[in-house]
């Protein structure tokens, strides 16, 4: 096991680190979707939701996997954060990331045009924001690497040119393309089952890793 991954064991999931800035988080979370609820109440049009929705849940499936990842080869996750926290719930994931993801979703809807068929720079508008999105979501992640915050272990997925597109791909591009899936189905029924599908898949990877196998990620 490396170093970096037993740092970020210690504390995981302890109370005790809580911090108070974690209550106007929450707060400000709340009043996000308070509006956007409310909002969608009024106009019979939740995708703003759906799509907030979906990028926290492909989000927990990513450090679900990645704890699994960490489980299994008893060396590393892709990803850990072993830095400061008010509560690391994962061993790559903190309460700080989760308020984050549970925001950017609806960020990148509200960046969308209203007609769906509008381009940026040549491209569909809602691929040009998924793709921007991500790639801001990388230099992101690269600073706090940079920082100590957020370590990789594996020479594969790490800060080159090329290990750098398994993170832009896998780490967030299929986030905002779930979330583009998501708000493109015909009914809000089929909208809602793509991030009750994403959660199940992360409740039954937990449920099945901490708990049936009891192991510690």
């Amino acid at each position: 096991m490396t170093e970096s991954a037993r740092q970020a064991l210690i504390g995981l999931r302890d109370f005790t680190t809580l911090q108070w800035y974690v209550v106007p988080l929450l707060a400000l979370l709340f009043y996000v979707y308070v509006v956007e609820v409310r909002d969608a109440r009024k106009s019979g049009n939740w995708d703003a939701v759906i799509a907030g929705v979906t990028i926290f849940a492909a989000d927990f499936v990513n450090e679900s996997i990645n704890g699994w990842i960490f489980a299994i080869s008893g060396y590393s996750a892709l990803w850990l954060a072993p830095g400061p926290t008010a509560l690391r719930t994962l061993v790559g994931w903190n309460v700080e990331i989760m308020f984050m993801f549970a925001i950017v979703g609806i960020l990148y809807y509200k960046s969308l045009d209203v007609e769906p068929t509008a381009k940026v720079l040549g491209l569909p508008n809602r691929w040009f924001w998924a793709l921007f999105y991500s790639g801001v979501s990388v230099i992101v992640e690269l600073a706090l690497n940079k920082g100590g915050l957020l370590v990789w272990d594996y020479r594969w997925w790490n800060s080159g040119f090329i290990e750098v597109l398994p993170i832009f791909v896998f780490g967030y591009l299929w986030f905002y393309l779930a979330a583009k899936f998501a708000i493109e189905r015909p009914t809000l029924k089929a909208k809602v089952m793509v991030p009750v599908t994403l959660f199940g898949v992360a409740v039954a990877l937990n449920v099945i890793g901490l708990g049936l196998l009891g192991w510690t990620y």
